[in-house]
């Protein structure tokens, strides 16, 4: 139902911390968490949209019309919406991991001495 809103939200607090803090932003790679935030919102809404959950008036998201089911779409947005951000945030953070682990783990030439592309006769 609404679901997208959270990660939404979350992408517009990380991208108004790029533009105010741009050094730190660069060190952290905001960019990397804003365009995974933004990317999969996005997603999110045309799926929404092509559902008929969204809908262009108001109150634009189906479960507001009836009051019974806000509460379910409350759930639906902290716990969906909220394990949705996380996952993000864990993807982020292992793009950001990856290359400083790989880095520091022992090159052996050995390895490439071995292949058949670098064997020496």
């Amino acid at each position: 139902m609404a679901c997208f809103l959270t990660p939404m939200f979350i992408a517009m607090v990380t991208t108004f911390l790029q533009k105010i803090s741009i050094k730190k932003a660069e060190k952290l790679k905001l960019s990397i968490l804003n365009t995974l935030l933004w990317g999969g919102s996005i997603l999110l809404a045309v799926e929404h949209v092509w559902h008929g959950e969204v809908v262009p008036w108001p109150p634009f998201l189906t479960a507001m019309a009836n009051p019974v089911e806000v509460p379910v779409m409350l759930h639906e947005m902290m716990f969906t919406g909220g394990l949705m951000t996380v996952t993000i945030f864990t993807i982020w953070g292992l793009i950001l991991a990856i290359p400083n682990i790989m880095s520091k783990l022992p090159v052996t030439t050995q390895r490439l001495k071995d292949t058949t592309l670098h064997r020496t006769a």
